[in-house]
């Protein structure tokens, strides 16, 4: 048994391996450190809304810059499925690393790199999202979620959130545009605490896209009703990608 799972790694690191040397997609280099951990983001729905800045604002740190499109603050509902995720040096073990996720998310700057900052993040499985909490202190939260071929629903009774999406999934996306490139091809997580701004860094592919319809759309998250009150301005669907991940890198705010 333990020369098997030895096995199965040894050619989960060769697959990574391969992913590791496909960079010139990325706006800056990898890190020196070994990375910690693979995940896979799958079947990708991706709902992203124009927003009012002054009210972003509130859910944002002052010590990270919120980046703009043309002048424009962006706010993303993420739904998809995390699979495969686990340690370097560990296999997978499905009953943990496999569940269905939401995050909702927008965009920061710190220094010169750009990426996403949570404001929301659910998982479908209450020990999931228990270890995922206690590894990265991100904020996750079980809420029960579904989803079909053509369907994705989540309720959170405690805090009243209800998503149900119905769509339809079209023909690949040729050529993304430039709006479709900066809203996803993010390369790393900021993390806000008490003491300090935390980066997570991650790698993977480009995002493959496809077309996608939505014939309904319920969004009701009572905290963002300011901020999220809408259709989505843009959506997307993804196949999705293989993601390494880094340790957690902390910046001490300053007074």
């Amino acid at each position: 048994m333990e020369i098997l799972i030895k096995e199965t790694i040894s050619t989960y690191n060769m697959n990574i391996q391969d992913l590791l040397k496909t960079t010139a997609h990325r706006p800056w280099k990898l890190p020196q450190d070994d990375w910690k951990f693979y995940q896979e983001w799958n079947n990708a729905i991706f709902l992203h809304f124009e927003v009012d800045l002054e009210e972003l604002k509130k859910w944002v740190p002052e010590a990270l810059e919120i980046d703009l499109f043309d002048g424009k603050p962006w706010v993303s509902v993420v739904a998809f499925t995390m699979e495969k995720i686990r340690p370097k040096n560990l296999p997978s073990f499905s009953p943990i690393s496999n569940f269905d996720e939401i995050n909702i998310r927008t965009y920061m700057k710190s220094g010169s790199k750009t990426g996403v900052y949570f404001l929301s993040i659910e998982g479908g499985r209450k020990l999931s999202c228990k270890i995922a909490k206690s590894i990265s202190e991100l904020p996750y939260r079980f809420s029960k979620i579904k989803r079909t071929e053509h369907q994705y629903h989540s309720l959170n009774t405690k805090f009243n959130d209800h998503l149900n999406i119905e769509f339809s999934i079209g023909e690949t996306m040729d050529t993304p545009s430039e709006l479709d490139l900066w809203l996803t091809e993010r390369y790393v997580l900021f993390q806000d605490t008490t003491q300090s701004i935390n980066e997570f860094e991650i790698h993977h592919l480009k995002w493959p896209f496809r077309h996608m319809h939505i014939t309904k759309f319920d969004f009701n998250y009572p905290r963002f009703k300011h901020l999220i009150h809408h259709n989505p301005n843009k959506i997307q669907y993804s196949e999705g990608v293989k993601v390494i991940a880094w340790g957690k890198t902390k910046t001490k705010k300053t007074s």
